[in-house]
């Protein structure tokens, strides 16, 4: 199946489309050359398909959206329920606790744009969210949403099926699939696997205590759209 890409050791990076991820997504998007969301796996209540941790004065705070959703939807069947008023709250829960911080105004400007778009399913919302900030931030990955492939295949198989058909050479995946994936049943499929190993990094944070594991937004609201402070801090290969 031919899809227009050329070039040698094409780097294929998967990932189920979040909220607002933490910086540690966009990392892996950086290492990629076509990044696919996995818009047709299976919703989660538990994946971070619509939510996300900021920080507050009080600590982590967990930022949802509500949705309506049946048990069996994929992730691109779900839609946000916005006629629950989410988007304004979540306006005013960014702004009071962001609005010291030294990039709020623009920072808000954007994330106040998207926000208030319209979007039909939750996949449209977050992936918004993504490829606009992947942008601002210079990163450069081709995106696609894995339900164009057809696939219906679960786990390793599905990734392997899909880096074939972008015919890919390197698969970069997210640590925490090593508890079910094997070497040799990408190895096998000409697929070389790659792990992507981000490292948390301390940058200035509104409040004391500083918190790794919050929204990729509480860094831009602290740092701006500064990439090269994400990469002069990580073991670069």
């Amino acid at each position: 199946m031919g899809m227009g890409f050329e070039k040698e050791n094409k780097i294929i990076a998967i990932h189920q489309p979040n909220y607002l991820p933490w910086l540690g997504y966009f990392y892996k998007i950086f290492q990629s050359d076509i990044f696919v969301f996995l818009d047709d796996a299976q919703y989660s209540n538990e994946g971070m398909h619509n939510y996300t941790y900021i920080k507050s004065a009080a600590g982590v705070f967990r930022l949802k959206y509500p949705v309506q959703q049946s048990l069996g939807d994929k992730i691109n069947q779900v839609r946000p329920k916005n006629e629950l008023g989410w988007k304004e709250r979540h306006l005013k829960l960014i702004e009071s606790n962001y609005h010291n911080a030294r990039f709020f105004k623009d920072i808000f400007n954007d994330y106040s744009w998207l926000i208030m778009k319209e979007y039909s399913d939750i996949v449209t919302l977050n992936t918004a969210f993504i490829e606009f900030f992947a942008t601002r931030l210079g990163i450069k990955a081709e995106f696609i949403l894995s339900s164009v492939f057809n696939i219906n295949l679960i786990k390793t198989e599905k990734i392997i099926e899909i880096c074939k058909v972008l015919e890919g050479d390197i698969y970069y995946s997210g640590t925490g699939a090593k508890v079910y994936q094997k070497e040799e049943d990408f190895k096998s499929s000409g697929i070389e696997l790659r792990y992507s190993v981000f490292k948390p990094f301390k940058y200035p944070q509104l409040g004391q205590n500083f918190l790794s594991n919050v929204s990729s937004l509480d860094f831009f609201m602290n740092c701006g759209y500064d990439w090269d402070r994400v990469l002069q801090n990580q073991d670069m290969k």
